[in-house]
This record gives structure tokens, C-alpha cells and sequence, in this order.
């Protein structure tokens, strides 16, 4: 598990845009054809997600890339 603070936040992030577009991991999980131990694992960090899943995770939720690397940058450095 990857727990370096900057992936922690992309982690954190992941987890509140799917808290904010209103669903559960089991609803994201079944958007994206996946398990929901797909989504519980990402957002725990116990799975990395390539670059393709995470723009996936953010068109599940409602959410551009580009808002989700926004988001990142404003978040504060360790």
C-alpha cells in the first residue's frame, strides 16, 4: 500500500468525489462493471489506479480530469 502523503491526498480526493456526486462504492462500482472491492480497495490505497481507471472513476462521478488535478494542486504540500 502506497501511503506517501501526496498519494494519500489523490486517495482522499477519489473518495470525496464519489461522496459529493451522492453514491456509494457498490453504485460506483457498478457504473464502472467492477466489483465493489475494486472501488473500497482504490480508495484505501491497497490498489493503485493507472491513469485510464482514474479518468474512469472521475467520469463515473461526474467529474472532468482536469477538475481532479485542480483539486490536487490546490491541496496543501507536506
Amino acid at each position: 500500500m502506497d501511503s506517501s502523503p501526496r498519494y494519500e491526498r489523490f486517495r482522499s480526493l477519489l473518495r470525496q468525489i464519489r461522496v459529493d456526486a451522492g453514491m456509494t462504492q457498490v453504485e460506483l462500482a457498478e457504473k464502472l462493471g467492477k466489483l465493489q472491492s475494486y472501488v473500497s480497495k482504490a480508495e484505501l490505497g491497497e490498489r493503485r489506479l493507472d491513469f485510464l481507471e482514474a479518468l474512469d472513476y472521475c467520469e463515473a462521478c461526474g467529474v472532468t480530469v482536469e477538475e481532479l488535478i485542480a483539486e490536487l494542486k490546490t491541496l496543501p504540500e507536506d
